[in-house]
């Protein structure tokens, strides 16, 4: 791909996929999907080796209600099946709109592939015996009693908004595909760990089984940018930078962090546990992995300015 300014995994947040109050059509989510690709294409132009890395929450979601709704004719699919689908689908949007993107700027060559991608959880995580990801629709109670009796569902009151599935949230510990991941790093832009990567455990006698569970994707994405020794994890979300006292009066922007200041931070509440915390964790983990690693968290339209120094913010140590 040419000279190399640096190595960056790239996770991308639900906004990079479909907007606030957008229709949620294939359609509506290809339309972002091609904005989304013309920010990061600019990152290869920069002269920056690219791997991308996004959710599916909602996705996944509804791929899930779809065989609810459809229960009657059609037997529901386990859970690691529709990560699969998600995986699939949205991988294949960003693959048409990273290429659309590269032609535009004249990077056409460089190829791009989406990689159905297995993430190895342990069995015994502590997540499993308190699942709190909710996925799929919304139910009364009387219907959410009855899933959990004849699907064995954790159902949980949501907000008020009634009784949706939680699942896991189990931590990754290895991701499976990862050598045929590094061996098309030189030259092809990877799709992986799409929804932080199917979540498997490995059986008594070796072999690997789905489970209802959901990786968080900005941990998955911290643990392909370690392995593959990246100089960059960025992750991108709905705020040009991180604060403390979020939403308030005294919020204040962070241009630029040690790994302790955000663990002080962190400690005092000031990121909240299911958005800008997870970041943040993901963001330590990484600068703390080797010496002369950095995380950036900002905006989508920020991107390529935060890796030149303006904007975003920095997390690393001197």
């Amino acid at each position: 791909m040419g000279v190399c300014k640096g190595k960056i995994v790239v996770a991308l947040g639900g906004n990079a996929l479909q907007r606030k109050g957008a229709p949620p059509t294939a359609q509506a989510q290809l339309e972002v999907v091609r904005d989304t690709c013309r920010h990061l294409a600019r990152l290869s132009l920069g002269g920056y080796e690219i791997a991308i890395v996004h959710g599916n929450g909602p996705q996944v979601g509804r791929i899930e209600q779809a065989f609810e709704t459809a229960a009657k004719e059609i037997p529901p699919m386990p859970f690691d099946v529709c990560d699969a689908m998600s995986q699939g689908y949205i991988g294949y949007h960003l693959q048409l709109g990273m290429k659309e993107a590269l032609n535009q700027i004249g990077l056409g060559r460089i190829p791009v592939v989406s990689l159905v991608t297995q993430v190895l959880v342990d069995r015994d995580d502590p997540a499993f015996d308190h699942p709190s990801k909710p996925v799929g629709s919304f139910y009364g109670p009387q219907e959410a009693e009855l899933l959990s009796r004849q699907r064995g569902y954790t159902m949980k009151e949501d907000a008020g908004r009634g009784w949706r599935r939680v699942v896991p949230s189990p931590l990754p510990r290895e991701i499976l595909e990862f050598e045929t991941i590094k061996r098309l790093w030189d030259s092809t832009i990877v799709i992986t760990c799409g929804g932080g990567g199917i979540p498997v455990v490995r059986g008594e006698d070796g072999l690997l089984e789905g489970i209802a569970a959901v990786i968080d994707k900005d941990y998955a994405a911290e643990l392909l940018a370690r392995q593959i020794e990246a100089d960059v994890l960025m992750i991108l979300t709905e705020v040009r930078e991180a604060a403390i006292h979020f939403g308030t009066p005294q919020q204040q922007n962070l241009h630029h962090l040690t790994t302790q200041q955000a663990k002080t931070y962190a400690a005092q509440g000031q990121f909240a546990a299911g958005s800008m915390l997870p970041k943040i964790q993901a963001a330590i983990r990484f600068v703390e992995s080797a010496p002369g690693r950095k995380a950036i968290i900002t905006s989508l339209d920020n991107a390529l300015p935060a890796m030149e120094g303006q904007g975003g913010t920095v997390i690393s140590n001197p």
